[in-house]
């Protein structure tokens, strides 16, 4: 078994499907709660996973623990440990090398969305075999308004450009959701109002929501599939010293 550590941020924010999906793939996970109990880092796993979480990624004062989190997802690029981080932890991750992140000057994004895939996502281990316009879950009010140095940016979309990006060999960061329930986007909506009320009339209603989960599962299982096989080795990561170039 491929032993995977999940960081698990916020209570209201547990891995879901996304732990199926790794599980069914061959991985062991480890669910960790940064907020509760300290972190050791990342030795004995092959890969990490990171979850979002309702306060923002510079919010160091209110919540120290996430200097040790956003330590923790830099050693993984350093080390080449395959990350996989989602929405805050993509955050977090940004912030971690140099990025910056801050409250989205165009309101919140919240509820089903799309992302277009970048010239170079036509060319990734991860992002390659994903339609050009996937569907995804959003419910976030920070962005990462600028990558850090030498990231790839991988995917974007019209209010907020910045959706998924590579840095280093095995870094990915995802602003949206593909790991959520409906039950989930629901307790999310009811715990936050005021970002709930910026989502389009009728696509938080549960039968719009559920075949939204429908058409994330379509793309973003095989996605989450394939992060296994490069945790495992056994896909290759991109090699910084070819030519990524989009393919015809």
């Amino acid at each position: 078994m491929t032993r995977i550590l999940v960081l698990q941020l916020a209570e209201m924010d547990p891995p879901a499907r996304l732990a199926e999906w790794l599980t069914d793939a061959g991985a062991d996970l480890h669910i960790a709660h940064p907020y509760r109990d300290p972190i050791d880092g990342v030795d004995g796993y092959a890969g990490v996973v990171c979850l979002g979480g309702p306060m923002g990624a510079n919010d160091v004062i209110e919540h120290p623990w996430l200097v040790d989190v956003r330590q923790l997802l830099a050693t993984c690029v350093t080390k080449q440990v395959p990350l996989l981080a989602v929405c805050l932890g993509a955050q977090l991750l940004a912030v971690a090398l140099g990025g910056q992140v801050e409250v989205g000057a165009a309101g919140p994004e919240v509820g089903p969305g799309l992302i277009a895939k970048r010239d170079v996502g036509w060319t990734d281990p991860l992002f390659a075999g994903l339609p050009l316009m996937p569907d995804v879950v959003q419910f976030h009010h920070d962005a990462v308004v600028r990558l850090p140095v030498g990231a790839d940016l991988l995917a974007s979309s019209t209010r907020y450009p910045n959706q998924a990006f590579r840095v280093g060999r095995t870094g990915y960061g995802l602003q949206f959701h593909i790991e959520t329930t409906t039950d989930t986007v629901f307790a999310w909506a009811a715990s936050d109002t005021d970002g709930a009320a910026h989502a389009r009339p009728g696509e938080l209603t549960r039968e719009r929501l559920d075949e939204l989960h429908a058409d994330v599962e379509e793309v973003w299982r095989p996605f989450t599939e394939r992060f296994v096989r490069l945790v495992r080795g056994e896909l290759a990561p991109v090699d910084p010293a070819r030519p990524q170039l989009p393919m015809i």
